[in-house]
């Protein structure tokens, strides 16, 4: 919690909780997020919040004292015993296509390294994970590229391209990606997510109409649907995928990529874990 306890200080020295987001590098909601998480580990609530600022109540300006000096005492224990040794706690959210490649070689090499540093997993879709490196649950997201510009609270650090290709089952005839959209059930990659935008987008460029008959969001699902003959998908050719009975048509002239990438804080520490961390999936990307 100590992130939320700084937090908390710097909106009752500001005032306002959009004046300690900028002296943090974080939005609004971020902070909002971050002091009802306080409040809910206390049990109280720790202002009295108004149209415009964020005055202390009786129970925050007690705390508030406890805070100060619970921060003080870290950072002189940082510096008396804390010199050469790195430990904590990373959070580091991530799309299940890369959980069981890119994530595992970074893991193996920060572990190798700082075996005394914890890390928490956090599954889920791009856009969920977008929002949460933004309020602060987690320290960095391994995602598909966003559809939109960041806030500029936020980086986007590249990883890897993934060539995006049309499965279909191994037995299936000699077609071209074309004709294998046009005549065959299509297993969609959910719509709702970033890679599903990407298909969706190429579908409606080329004017492609296809017979929706599953979606979905999890692409060995849906390489494991197209290799049992469900249909033909539009998926990333990505480098765990199980080619056992597919046949994958390149796209040709059309081709385009899903990129995957990480979301950080502008402003974090680039030696604390989550720049740590950051270079050694640079490294497993390579």
């Amino acid at each position: 919690m100590l992130r939320e306890f700084k937090t908390f200080v710097a909106v009752a020295r500001d005032g306002t909780f959009t004046g300690a987001g900028h002296q943090l590098g974080l939005t609004q909601s971020a902070v909002s997020a971050q002091i009802r998480r306080l409040e809910e580990f206390i049990g109280v609530e720790l202002f009295d919040r108004g149209a415009r600022n964020a005055a202390l109540n009786a129970a925050g300006r007690e705390v508030l004292a406890h805070t100060e000096e619970l921060l003080g005492l870290v950072d002189r224990m940082v510096r008396q015993v804390g010199s050469g040794h790195v430990s904590g706690a990373l959070r580091v959210a991530a799309i299940a296509s890369v959980q069981q490649s890119l994530l595992v070689q970074a893991l193996a090499a920060l572990r190798a390294d700082y075996p005394d540093v914890s890390v928490r997993i956090v599954p889920g879709v791009s856009l969920a994970l977008l929002g949460q490196v933004d309020s602060g649950e987690v320290d960095l997201a391994v995602l598909i590229r966003p559809p939109f510009t960041l806030p500029p609270e936020l980086e986007w650090r590249p990883l890897l391209a993934e060539p995006m290709v049309v499965a279909v089952a191994d037995g299936l005839p000699e077609m071209t990606w074309r004709e294998a959209l046009a005549s065959q059930p299509f297993i969609r990659y959910e719509r709702a997510s970033f890679g599903g935008r990407l298909v969706d987008n190429f579908l409606r460029r080329h004017r492609i109409a296809v017979h929706d008959a599953v979606e979905l969001d999890e692409i060995d699902a849906i390489a494991n649907l197209v290799r049992h003959g469900l249909g033909v998908a539009m998926l990333p050719r990505t480098r765990q995928l199980n080619v056992e009975g597919l046949r994958f048509l390149d796209l040709g002239a059309a081709a385009f990529d899903r990129e995957i990438g990480i979301v950080a804080r502008r402003n974090a520490d680039p030696d604390g874990l989550a720049g740590k961390m950051s270079r050694f999936l640079l490294t497993a990307a390579n």
